[in-house]
């Protein structure tokens, strides 16, 4: 069966739901994405002329190392946003996990039970977004933005809205340490999490009902689509994704901050809609994902070292944004 003959739109997934062979074919499947790396390739190249310590290696590996948690976080709210949905808790789940994850350090626990408790966080609220959204009826925007606000209280009141130090010397490892030799943990694991959901979203039945169902959740209930199910679960891997996002930054400066999430929830949803997801649902990437996040930080790297006020950061991002929605807008309308 062709999959543009389907009701659900599945001629809209970017790779496995369009006919192609070879390096062209694989190309012109991901053509939003190889425009977007083009961007980002092009933008530090004009950063690098004014700014020649841009285009050196300890710039690179500086922006792939500062990249990492959003990447890992904008994979997540890709899954939730494929289906239709929108995930503003996750920001908050960042500030309470690195929170909660370096009091119990310094309480005396371990850091492998202080990181399992951490990602605990992320699955608690993963998993109440989920309920509430799938079971309960509720709108997703209404209820990820109470778990916004509790997540965010709650960052605060865990230690009175001190920050905290990770007591743990080698607790860096999990960041910069290296499992595979010559491949830093932070880029092995935003590339293991690369392959992972998109060979999910593009090779298994459970991706492709990613898909249906944000294209169509009526349709996909119909064809026998374990609606409820799937936006269960992609909540809960947001969630998830979250929390060992903030493991890792805290990971890599060694402190936990109340505040540390407040701009990443915009940062991840910006990330993933740069990346070519539409937030009506039903098309994406974690190629693309990926991309945006990079281009996110690339933008913020390059503010940095031009010496632009770092206040401009955020209306930067957001002309981003507005671009990437109008260029989405107007693909739609030559459909």
């Amino acid at each position: 069966m062709r999959h543009t003959a389907s009701p659900i739109r599945y001629g809209e997934v970017p790779a496995a739901g369009r006919p192609g062979r070879g390096v062209l074919g694989v190309l012109s499947s991901y053509r939003t994405e190889v425009a977007i790396a083009i961007a980002i390739i092009l933008l530090e190249i004009v950063v690098g002329i004014l700014v020649p310590s841009a285009l050196t290696w300890g710039n690179i590996i500086n922006i792939a190392q500062a990249a990492a948690p959003l990447v890992i976080m904008a994979f997540g709210v890709l899954l939730v946003v494929i289906t239709g949905g929108i995930d503003l808790s996750v920001g908050s789940v960042f500030s309470l996990t690195g929170m909660v994850t370096a009091l119990a350090m310094v309480s005396g626990v371990s850091s492998v039970v202080s990181t399992i408790i951490g990602l605990g966080v992320g699955l608690l609220f993963g998993a109440i977004n989920g309920f509430l959204v799938t079971f309960a009826g509720l709108a997703p925007f209404v209820v990820t933005l109470i778990t916004y606000a509790v997540a965010g209280s709650l960052s605060f009141i865990v230690t009175n809205g001190h920050s905290l130090p990770v007591p743990d010397m080698d607790y860096w490892l999990l960041n910069a340490g290296t499992m595979v030799p010559g491949v830093p943990n932070y880029v092995l694991y935003c590339l293991v999490l690369l392959v992972v959901i998109e060979f999910f979203l593009k090779k298994m039945v459970a991706g492709r009902w990613v898909y249906a169902i944000g294209s169509s959740s009526g349709a996909a209930r119909l064809l026998g689509v374990p609606v409820r199910a799937i936006r269960f679960s992609v909540y809960v891997v947001s969630g998830l994704l979250a929390a060992f996002a903030s493991i890792l930054s805290i990971s890599y400066i060694s402190n936990a901050e109340g505040t540390a999430g407040a701009a990443m929830m915009l940062q991840a949803i910006a990330a993933v809609v740069i990346g070519g997801a539409s937030l009506s649902g039903g098309v994406g990437s974690a190629f693309g994902a990926l991309l945006g996040a990079l281009m996110i930080t690339v933008i913020q790297n390059g503010v940095n070292l031009i010496g632009i006020n770092s206040f401009w950061q955020g209306s930067v991002t957001g002309l981003v944004i507005l671009v990437a929605v109008l260029v989405d807008r107007v693909s739609k309308a030559r459909r």
